[in-house]
């Protein structure tokens, strides 16, 4: 079974990127399809994007296409998120999950493994 930690959160400033990352332990992250959620308080979990177990497909939620891109190390056992032009409204806490297909999805229901989340707030 693998377990998955988020890390790279924090404060930042309107207009700044940042890069988290999602890094898997007690089962090779290689075999899993891993993408990035995000939820704000009162608000329901919005996929950002994520990445296929082979690393050639790439596929981001409309919200935030265009600035952020998901890339994997296997080797290191980590998926990234690169978020570029933050703004107030990406304050969020941000989570990644992982499923054993071989798509990118969607639905959050479709992925079995999550982490803990990482807390990112954007000042204006």
């Amino acid at each position: 079974q693998v377990q998955l930690v988020e890390s790279g959160g924090g404060l930042v400033q309107a207009g700044d990127s940042l890069i988290l990352s999602c890094a898997a332990s007690g089962r090779a992250l290689s075999i899993y399809t891993v993408s990035w959620f995000r939820q704000a308080p009162g608000r329901e979990r919005e996929f950002l994007g994520g990445i296929n177990w082979g690393g050639g497909v790439t596929r981001y939620g409309d919200s935030v296409k265009g600035r952020t891109t998901i890339s994997r190390d296997d080797a290191k056992g980590t998926v990234y998120l690169h978020m570029s032009s933050l703004k107030p409204e990406d304050t969020a806490v941000y989570f990644c999950a992982a499923r054993s297909g071989s798509y990118v999805v969607v639905g959050q229901e479709e992925y079995d493994k999550w982490g803990q989340g990482t807390q990112v707030t954007v000042s204006s």
